[in-house]
């Protein structure tokens, strides 16, 4: 069966995800304004003060944590992990210190994770004494995970969703370092992370108004592949196709289901120009389905500056109802990847011939008629669903489902390999859909 892809957007997610709980601005306005309240919270400044500075700021979000877990009955284990990073921005050494709260799933292993940084700074990133409130950046996206803890710990996954509140970000993104250690160290299988840093503003430097959409920044040839599996997905023709971009592309689809929600502006490239975030640290690490939320436009008055008459991190220059835009788009594409199965590890392309002719050689004298599809059977699915596009296209464009989660090839006919894209996502019982794996040349092939 094929469908349009117009179509697809309401198979994104299951229909009883329209009537949860939505993210509530006075909340998350009153959570920034709690952890500006905490004067700085540069990562060097004291981790000792009861009231000021770093420290202070990561008990109270690890405590909202234990508060929200306390409503579900202990469903969400909050915990700090740390290590002492040194560079030019930390010459004597900081401990680094993230707050972790983690609401396991029945694949304890498998793990989404969505997080922002805690830590501020103003214009001299070595000043760790003056206020810094941080009211955007990041208290924006540290309120965020709190709220998504609220809403998303009413209800139970399929894979651990992990909500987690960094440090050292304005150090060196020292706190993403860290957790990307942490996942591997814990042997994560890690579905997708969902970095959110600066994400509460529509009111750029120049007075312009972006308060329709969010950038989603993804990048394409993963960055810890080895050259022969980069050379691989170039021969395949998917750059654009890589688990971080179609990430994207399942935030973008997710965020089309959600009334009087926002665009995703999904960005063909890791984060802002020439810039980065603690999502890289991950993509370094060979967890290559992670992602950046970030706002349509940057208010750079707002940003790494000393407080004075027309500059600072300060709330009044948030817009709250927009951030709880952004925090929906969020839980919704977390329910979605974790209520599904995993995506299919590998998905290999060959092109599919018809019967030899009498006396043919090989696949000499044979006619193509399809594209052969095969794949690594995932744990949990039900189904597949094929995707396909043609090879001058952007978006997958049709679909095809296959029930039988023991599946690992069929045929595809009527699409030439030579002239489409092909992609394969894992379906659930209960409708669930995984991210879509691009199809490439099968491993190991002698080319």
């Amino acid at each position: 069966m094929r469908h349009s892809l117009s179509a697809l957007a309401a198979l994104a997610l299951p229909a009883a995800a329209f009537a949860q709980q939505a993210p509530d601005p006075a909340r998350l306005k009153a959570d920034v304004e709690k952890l500006v309240s905490f004067g700085t919270r540069h990562t060097l400044s004291d981790p000792d003060n009861p009231t000021r500075g770093i420290g202070a700021a990561r008990r109270w979000f690890a405590d909202e944590l234990k508060k929200t877990s306390a409503q579900c009955g202990g469903c969400i284990q909050t915990s700090m992990v740390e290590k002492i990073f040194t560079n030019d921005r930390a010459p004597n050494g900081v401990n680094v210190v993230d707050v972790v709260g983690i609401q396991p799933g029945t694949e304890p292993d498998r793990v989404v994770i969505v997080m922002g940084h805690i830590d501020s700074r103003v214009t001299d990133v070595m000043n760790a004494s003056s206020d810094a409130p941080g009211a955007n950046d990041d208290g924006s996206g540290t309120a965020l995970v709190l709220e998504a803890a609220r809403i998303l710990s009413k209800e139970k996954f399929a894979a651990t969703i992990v909500y987690a509140a960094l440090s050292g970000e304005e150090q060196g993104l020292f706190g993403g370092r860290l957790l990307a250690e942490t996942a591997k160290a814990r042997g994560w299988k890690v579905s997708a992370v969902f970095n959110n840093d600066i994400v509460g503003n529509t009111v750029g430097t120049d007075g312009s108004v972006v308060a329709d959409r969010v950038r989603v920044f993804s990048e394409g040839i993963e960055a810890a592949q080895p050259i022969e599996a980069q050379l691989a997905r170039r021969a395949s023709g998917g750059e654009n196709d890589s688990p971080s971009r179609s990430l994207a592309r399942t935030v973008r689809d997710v965020a089309k289901t959600i009334p009087g929600g926002l665009e995703v502006l999904a960005v063909g490239r890791p984060d802002r120009f020439g810039r980065g975030g603690d999502h890289s640290a991950f993509l370094e690490a060979g967890f290559p389905a992670a992602v950046r939320f970030s706002v349509g436009v940057e208010n750079f008055a707002a940003q790494h500056q000393d407080l004075r008459p027309g500059f600072g991190d300060t709330p009044d220059k948030m817009d709250f109802p927009y951030l709880a835009k952004v925090t929906a788009i969020n839980v919704a594409a977390i329910r979605r990847v974790a209520s599904a199965p995993a995506a299919p590890e590998t998905v290999s392309l060959g092109a599919a011939f018809a019967d030899p002719a009498p006396g043919a050689g090989g696949n000499f004298g044979r006619a193509v008629i399809g594209t052969k599809i095969s794949w690594t059977p995932v744990a949990g699915a039900t189904g597949y669903r094929i995707y396909w596009r043609r090879a001058d296209k952007f978006d997958w464009t049709d679909h095809k489902d296959l029930t039988g989660g023991e599946m690992t090839e069929t045929v595809l006919k009527g699409v030439i390999v030579d002239d489409h894209f092909v992609g394969l996502s894992a379906l659930g019982a209960n409708g669930t859909e995984s991210i879509v794996t691009f199809g490439g040349i099968p491993p190991r092939r002698n080319r």
